[in-house]
């Protein structure tokens, strides 16, 4: 009977070890979410600490997913110009032709959650009123981004295009010691907006 029972025991713990190890394997797939659709603008977030996003954004506008785009970009000041005021020189520096369809959202707060009610308002001064947004961003962030941009503003259609950053992150999470950092962190970040901050006003 003894026996027996520690079999059973050990046959259980094999099948949970098995399924979390899956689940594991699968957590970096998970938090990517790549499906860009045709809206009336493009999204690019802030938080890019290489360009990619924006030019990633920009590849998109040029492929007719938007009419517009929107850069956020921090309000925060350098040398007397906020990074935001740097973004629309870089802008019109690099974007050429499409540089009359872009316009830098300058935001105020670091967090996804936060910078939701800067996009709100730059949104708002768009013309004609759009009804669906395209978000940018790195691929980690896209499932959690995509979740609280539908929440706070829910009267768009969203959809989300991920940027891939090798330097950063990838679905391989266990091969690269960044990259699994990254991977923990985003999860942490995903289930405290799940459980805690998402039913927020």
């Amino acid at each position: 009977m003894l026996k027996h029972n520690a079999w059973k025991a050990f046959v259980v713990t094999a099948i949970f070890s098995l399924v979390a190890a899956i689940v594991a394997f699968h957590s970096g797939d998970y938090l990517v979410v790549n499906r860009p659709e045709q809206s009336d603008v493009i999204v690019v977030l802030a938080g890019d600490h290489n360009d990619l996003r924006y030019w990633r954004g920009l590849q998109l506008l040029r492929e007719h997913y938007g009419r517009r785009m929107l850069v956020d970009a921090p309000a925060d000041r350098l040398y007397g110009r906020s990074y935001a005021e740097y973004a629309a020189d870089f802008v019109r520096q690099s974007a050429g032709e499409s540089s009359n369809q872009i316009t830098v959202c300058a935001v105020m707060k670091d967090s996804t959650v936060q910078e939701a009610s800067d996009i709100r308002y730059c949104l708002a001064q768009v013309q004609p009123t759009p009804a669906s947004v395209l978000l940018v961003t790195n691929n980690y962030h896209t499932r959690r981004a995509l979740s609280i941009l539908r929440s706070r503003l829910p009267q768009y259609k969203w959809s989300v295009a991920a940027v891939d950053d090798p330097e950063i992150f990838d679905t391989r999470w266990w091969e690269n010691r960044e990259w699994a950092k990254i991977c923990v962190y985003e999860w942490e970040k995903l289930l405290w907006w799940k459980l805690f901050e998402s039913w927020r006003s």
